[in-house]
Formats: C-alpha cells, structure tokens, sequence
C-alpha cells in the first residue's frame, strides 16, 4: 500500500505524519500519538466510543481514514477543558466510563454548535454514543447543567 503525508492539528498541537493508505484515525490517534481516550468499539460507527471532533462536527474515528483529516483540526477528549467533565460527575453521567470520552466529545461539539440546545435536541445528539450504564439520565442532566450556567 502507499503511504501518505498528512498535517492536522490535534488539540492544538500541529501534527505532521507518514501513513498506509489504509490507516484508520482511530488507530492514529490512538496508537500512534497517544490520545487513548478515543476508543474502537464496534468499528462500524454506531456505538460513539471513537468519537471526535472534525473541524468542529463530531465523527466516527473507526469510519474515517487518516488521509482523510489532512488539513483540519481534530479535537478528542483530551483537548477538552470544559465545565462537562465536573457535570458529568456531579450529575452521575457515567458510570463504567467506557462511552464517556465518546459522550464529552459529542456534548461539547452540540453546546458549541447549539448552545441554548433545547432537552429534546440534546437527547438527538446524545443518540450517537451507547451507554449501557447510565440510562442517560444523568449525561443529559450534566449537559443541560452546563448549557443552563451559560
């Protein structure tokens, strides 16, 4: 396979790198440059755990190849410093802390694009990202902390 030269800019850090054709984000992110929290789940995109942030709009990492981010700016939930980590907490919006990365990022992403989110809208986003522990109560209450202290 060949291999490719891509730039992005991952939580603010430029990221210049070598790689196949076939590499997918999330393995690059992972296994290349560290940033674990960005998880494979079903590497079919429905379940949310590789979610990211796209220049912006939350994406599937299983789904994307890393040629395919040349040129944006990815954000996971490591570049992440917002009020959601403690809300989450506070609200009980995780529990095993598998999905939870997955759902910081989606959350943060919808309070960026949409934030006076109404509850109905954020029960929509949240819909991306499994969890087979909260029920969702408590990481809808925690967003809708967050959007309501703004």
């Amino acid at each position: 396979m060949s291999e490719h030269r891509i730039r992005f800019t991952l939580n603010g850090a430029a990221v210049d790198a070598t790689v196949p054709a076939e590499r997918l984000l999330v393995d690059v992110l992972r296994y290349d440059l560290g940033a674990t929290g960005t998880k494979d789940g079903c590497s079919v995109g429905v379940c949310g755990l590789c979610t990211v942030q796209v220049d912006g709009a939350p994406m599937s990492a299983c789904l994307l190849l890393a040629t395919q981010v040349d040129g944006t700016q990815i954000r996971t939930v490591e570049g992440l410093a917002t009020p959601l980590q403690e809300a989450f907490i506070d609200e009980g919006g995780f529990q095993c802390g598998i999905c939870t990365p997955g759902q910081l990022v989606a959350a943060d992403a919808l309070l960026r694009a949409k934030p006076r989110a109404t509850d109905a809208e954020i029960a929509d986003w949240q819909m991306g990202n499994l969890c087979r522990c909260t029920g969702y109560y408590g990481i809808a209450r925690a967003i809708a902390k967050v959007r309501d202290a703004r």
